[in-house]
Order: C-alpha cells, then sequence, then structure tokens
C-alpha cells in the first residue's frame, strides 16, 4: 500500500520540493498552499486554477488531514477548547482566544512534556512523544477554518499565536520551525514575527538556534529570581542555569522582531510571591541588562502540584515593586478556566512514556531558601 504525503506537514519550500518529484513547476506549490492555508481546502478536486493532471495526481500521491477532534469546549467568556487525538492513546489540547483587538491561539507541540515544571499540570503528566509539523499545524488549520464559519466572518481570526500548549518546543526544533514558516507565510496566515511567541523553559541551545534560523517572539518561563529556587521549579534549571539562561536572551534580542524578551512569572503562595523575590528579580535584572517585561500569571492549581495560588492583593504588590522600579509588568488575566482552559491548564491525554507522576510524587514539597541563597549541590539521584 502506497502511503500519501498529509501536505499540513510541509512549509512553503517543502511543498515546492514536493512538487518538484511530481514534475511540477514552483508556482504550483503557492497556488497549493493558498488553497490549503488561505481557503482551508481539503479537497483536491475544488483548487480550480490547479491543472486537472496535477489534481489526479495530487489525488493519488497526497491528502491535507486535519486532527480528529475529540472534545470542544466552549467558555463563557468566549474562550473555546479543543482537545485533538494525535493517535496512540495521546490528545493534545488548543485554546482560542478572543479579545477586542485580536485572537490567540494557544498550540501545543508534544504530547505531554518533559521538564516536569512544578506548577504545570501536562508536567505532571509526563511525555509520550513530539507532534509533527503537520500536527502542530493542523491546530492552527482547523481553528482558523472552524473560526471563521463559526463566528460568520470571511477575514483572518487568528491574529497572535503562542507556542504555549503542552510540550516544549524547542525540544522539537526540527517540527517546530518549518511550522512557524508556515504561520508567517504571506500565501498561507501571513502572521507577523511579532505576533508569533515561542515560549521555552530555557533550552538555552535551541535559543540560539532559533535565533539564527526563524526569529519570533520569546517568552521565557522564568519563575524565581534565583537558581537554588528555580532548580525546585523548573528543573531544566539545573542544566541551564540562570547566568546562562539570560545570557542567551541577551543573544537573541540581536534578532528578536521585539525589543524585549518576555519573562513569565507564576505566582505560587509563599513560594516565589514575597516581596524580597520582587527585590531580587529587580536587581537581576539591572545586573544583566536585558531589555524585557515581566507576565506574572496567576498560577491554576491543581490537586498533584502541592501549591496554591498567590493571594491577589499579594500580586498586586509584586508587579507594583517591578514597575516601580521601572520594568514593565503585566498581571495575565485568567481566561478560560471554568473549561480548564488557562494557563498551566493544558493536560489533554498522554500515554506517559517517563514515568512522571511517581517523579514528581517526590518532589511535591518545594524547598523554600532565602533570597539570595547559594545554588544547592545536587544530588546524583535528582538528574
Amino acid at each position: 500500500m502506497t502511503t500519501t504525503a498529509n501536505l499540513l506537514e510541509f512549509d512553503l519550500e517543502g511543498l515546492a520540493a514536493f512538487c518538484e518529484r511530481l514534475g511540477e513547476k514552483r508556482f504550483r506549490a503557492t497556488q497549493l498552499f493558498r488553497w490549503i492555508h488561505q481557503r482551508g481546502a481539503s479537497d483536491f478536486a475544488q483548487m480550480t486554477d490547479l491543472a486537472k493532471s496535477l489534481r489526479e495526481k495530487l489525488a493519488t500521491t497526497a491528502r491535507v488531514e486535519a486532527l480528529t477532534v475529540i472534545t470542544q469546549h466552549e467558555s463563557a467568556d468566549g474562550t473555546i477548547k479543543w482537545l485533538f487525538d494525535v493517535g496512540d492513546g495521546n490528545a493534545v489540547e488548543a485554546v482560542f482566544i478572543p479579545e477586542d483587538d485580536r485572537g490567540t491561539l494557544c498550540v501545543s507541540s508534544q504530547a505531554g512534556c518533559a521538564v516536569g515544571c512544578r506548577f504545570c499540570s501536562t508536567g505532571h503528566q509526563g511525555f509520550s512523544r513530539n507532534l509533527t509539523t503537520g500536527e502542530i499545524v493542523a491546530q492552527l488549520w482547523f481553528a482558523e477554518h472552524f473560526l471563521r464559519k463559526h463566528l460568520q466572518r470571511s477575514e483572518r481570526v487568528i491574529s497572535n499565536v503562542v507556542m504555549m500548549g503542552m510540550g516544549e518546543p524547542l525540544q522539537n526544533y526540527s517540527a517546530l520551525v518549518p511550522a512557524l514558516r508556515t504561520m508567517l507565510d504571506d500565501n498561507a496566515y501571513g502572521l507577523s514575527r511579532r505576533r508569533v511567541t515561542v515560549s521555552t523553559s530555557g533550552v538555552v541551545p535551541m535559543m540560539d538556534r532559533l535565533g539564527a534560523d526563524c526569529p519570533v517572539a520569546l517568552a521565557v518561563s522564568l519563575h524565581a529570581p534565583n537558581d537554588a529556587l528555580r532548580d525546585d521549579l523548573v528543573p531544566l534549571n539545573r542544566k541551564y542555569p540562570i547566568a546562562e539562561l539570560l545570557d542567551a536572551c541577551k543573544r537573541y534580542l540581536a534578532h528578536a522582531p521585539r525589543d524585549f524578551i518576555t519573562f513569565e512569572y507564576c505566582m505560587l503562595d509563599g513560594v516565589n510571591d514575597q516581596p524580597a523575590h520582587a527585590k531580587e528579580l529587580v536587581d537581576l535584572v539591572r545586573s544583566t541588562g536585558v531589555s524585557c517585561k515581566f507576565n506574572l500569571i496567576p498560577f491554576n492549581p491543581f490537586p498533584a502540584s502541592g501549591l496554591l495560588r498567590s493571594p491577589q492583593p499579594r500580586v498586586l504588590a509584586f508587579a507594583k515593586a517591578l514597575s516601580e522600579a521601572g520594568i514593565v509588568t503585566t498581571v495575565r488575566k485568567t481566561r478560560g478556566d471554568d473549561i480548564d482552559a488557562a494557563c498551566g491548564q493544558l493536560a489533554g491525554d498522554v500515554k506517559d512514556r517517563t514515568h512522571a507522576a511517581e517523579r514528581m510524587a517526590q518532589r511535591r514539597t518545594v524547598m523554600l531558601h532565602p533570597v539570595g541563597a547559594a545554588r544547592k549541590p545536587v544530588s546524583p539521584q535528582e538528574h
């Protein structure tokens, strides 16, 4: 049996190479790309400006295959969450967040996540596999064309994409970059580099590669002002500590479409939300000179984490301390939490291959360290 190629797997260069293998000229790839991404077509017979001979070739060699939607939930605030089947017992989530001046789609890059951040429910599920380029793009392809029908709009609905769904995007680099190129391509979704954001917990070598290969806006999950605390909250910090991470941020700024890095900071009650933590963050930013803004995220509790949300007055006081030091600071509005679509809540359904639940259970207690504490030595068992 001959397998057909899913054309959602290709950016324009990849599609041009595919068409060349069929004996077709490059402009045919551009036409095909527009039909698929701008018009949402999946039936080659509909693509009336393609030569009949090409349509016949495509019918036997190619397909446009979206992901199967398992569930769709719509929040009272208009947020929509989809659970997509990616096979073999795995499912991933994507979320559309409507606002007055934009429509943002939060996209997943992996089935699960291997980083294991303490405050993220995806990390507690463990890791199954990387998504393919086509599975990443399919979330946008489906959402954009569904929303046009759902909202009865003919123009583009999704103006912003954030790679902040399930997974660590930079640990799936080879699939991520062609997906980003499709999002940015004027023959597809035509998104601005400033409006496509990759979020990372700090995979330093891949941050450098992204800056060279496909610079888009960058958000870094910081969550702590010192290594001792960040080691507990974001285990990747043991490999790429804060000093190395901030150096990589400075290098990225030379290529970035925005003149700042966004630091994500999840506010955890009694853990990283004290005035002394705010002061240490201010000192950190000033000493390193990284141009940045902070996005403070109210934690969305889930039982396995053993963590609680910081009280709102403490979040606002923390924001005030950063703002008064001259650091642009926002507090993220919680959206879609009535359908578990808020930040850190995306869990999908993952066939874990990493025994995460057992490992995370052993780490339920966050060690509190005095502000400015020296980095603690890591025992071999912790790696």
